[in-house]
C-alpha cells in the first residue's frame, strides 16, 4: 500500500464528509456558497462603506458528542500572508442552531447569552465585513460551523485569531462551511 496514496484518499474523504446527508449542514438567508455577498456584509472603514453586518447562519445536523459551536469567519485571499479573520464566535451553547443576522455586532447584544467574541484581524471584538483591496480580485469568505467536543474553549481574554482558530480545530468534530464572494473594483 501506497502511504502517500492512503493519506491523499483519507484527506478527499475528510473533505467530502460535510456534505454528505446527515452531516452538520450550514444554510443562510443572506448568502450562498459561491455567490457574492450584499454590500450590507462589507465593512465600514479602511476606504469600505458598506454596513458591516454579519449574515444569518443556520445549522443542523450536530453530530453525536457536540457540546458547543463556534463560528468563524476567514478570507484566505488577503494579502497578508496569513489571511484574515473577519469573525470568531466561541463558546454558542450546543442548544442553539441559529445565529440571526447581524449577531456579529460588537454593539448589540444579538448573540446566544454565553458565547465570546474573539479579536478580529481589524482589532474589534465582533463580526468586520469584506473589505478587501480595490482591484484585488474576488475574495473567498469562508463562513464555517464548528462543532465542538468541549462546551467552553479556554481562550485569554485578548486571544489572538490565530490562537482561537487553532483552539476551535483541535476540538472541532465535525465542520460545514458557506464560501460566499467579495470584491471591489
Amino acid at each position: 500500500m501506497n502511504p502517500i496514496r492512503n493519506a491523499l484518499a483519507l484527506l478527499t474523504l475528510s473533505f467530502t464528509l460535510p456534505v454528505m446527508a446527515g452531516s452538520l449542514s450550514l444554510t443562510s438567508n443572506d448568502i450562498a456558497h459561491g455567490q457574492h455577498m450584499s454590500k450590507a456584509h462589507e465593512f465600514t472603514g479602511f476606504g469600505c462603506t458598506g454596513d458591516d453586518v454579519s449574515p444569518h447562519l443556520r445549522w443542523q445536523n450536530a453530530p453525536e458528542g457536540t457540546k458547543s459551536f463556534a463560528i468563524t469567519a476567514y478570507d484566505p485571499d488577503a494579502p497578508t500572508g496569513s489571511g484574515w479573520w473577519h469573525w470568531q464566535l466561541v463558546n454558542i451553547p450546543a442548544n442553539v442552531t441559529e445565529l440571526v443576522t447581524n449577531a456579529g455586532s460588537a454593539q448589540g447584544d444579538l448573540a446566544p447569552a454565553g458565547s465570546h467574541h474573539v479579536n478580529n484581524d481589524y482589532g474589534i471584538r465582533g463580526f468586520g465585513g469584506a473589505c478587501p483591496p480595490v482591484g484585488h480580485g474576488v475574495h473567498r469568505y469562508r463562513f464555517t460551523v464548528h462543532a465542538l467536543s468541549v462546551e467552553t474553549l479556554d481562550l485569554p481574554e485578548n486571544a489572538s485569531g490565530a490562537l482561537a482558530g487553532f483552539m476551535i480545530n483541535a476540538n472541532s468534530i465535525a465542520t460545514s462551511t458557506i464560501e460566499a464572494l467579495y470584491q471591489r473594483d
